[in-house]
């Protein structure tokens, strides 16, 4: 254990049960919080859900307010990437992909808000990307939503402060984990951009989850409405 800084806190992940999310559940459960991982191909002693249907995410928070009596962290992981060009992109693929970063994340903070309310109030964190402010050939569909993710941060974290609830959003860059193992296996693609890494390396999951420990934490109590980027300097 380090400072415990999450003691006593009840955190929910969807899409929690691989790459960022995962890391980001560990760091949790590091810092002393009861932690909830979600997933729609979940294993054994995760949850089922699918973030596309808002009756999932919300059956979802009520199993897990009755079961721990509280929800104190909301986190807003769960995400796909379909990449293609925009002249070929087949119409269903940018669907899955804004129907899955997008609805997803509204159905989850939505979902969470009578729980955190019911706490007395807590946080939500929210996940975008680099890519939502830089042009990447091919990301059309996932740089859409992200970005779109990024504007309904900020509008949450307006409306929701009058309820004590703090809205941010986590925008890696290229890390070392998840859908940023697949880029940076991809020859063509990581000699393009690897280069341009000012930090000279991907970053790495701990050093995500790092951030969102803070943005859980009682440090972070008047951080609002941000987007946090945790990029190690991108020069594109």
């Amino acid at each position: 254990m380090t400072g415990l800084r999450l003691r006593d806190r009840v955190a929910v992940i969807t899409g929690g049960t691989r790459g960022l999310g995962r890391r980001i559940a560990e760091a949790y459960e590091a810092e002393g919080a009861t932690v909830v991982v979600a997933a729609r191909g979940a294993g054994d002693g995760d949850e089922q859900v699918d973030v596309t249907d808002a009756e999932s995410v919300r059956e979802l928070f009520d199993r897990i307010e009755r079961r721990y009596g509280r929800v104190d962290v909301a986190v807003a992981n769960a995400g796909a990437s379909r990449p293609g060009p925009v002249a070929t992109l087949a119409p269903e693929a940018f669907a899955e992909v804004l129907a899955t970063n997008l609805a997803g994340t509204f159905h989850t903070v939505q979902a969470a808000v009578p729980a955190l309310e019911r706490a007395g109030g807590g946080r939500i964190l929210t996940v975008s990307s680099a890519l939502a402010t830089r042009v990447t050939p091919g990301a059309a569909a996932y740089s859409a939503s992200k970005a779109a993710i990024e504007a309904f941060t900020r509008t949450a974290a307006v409306e929701l402060a009058p309820r004590g609830i703090a809205v941010n959003c986590l925008a890696p860059g290229i890390i070392a984990e998840g859908m940023g193992e697949q880029l940076i296996g991809n020859a063509a693609v990581w000699a393009r951009y690897g280069p341009r890494l000012a930090s000279g390396r991907p970053g790495t999951g701990a050093e995500v989850a790092a951030v969102a420990v803070f943005l859980a934490g009682p440090d972070a109590g008047y951080v609002n409405g941000a987007v946090v980027e945790v990029h190690g300097g991108l020069d594109w």
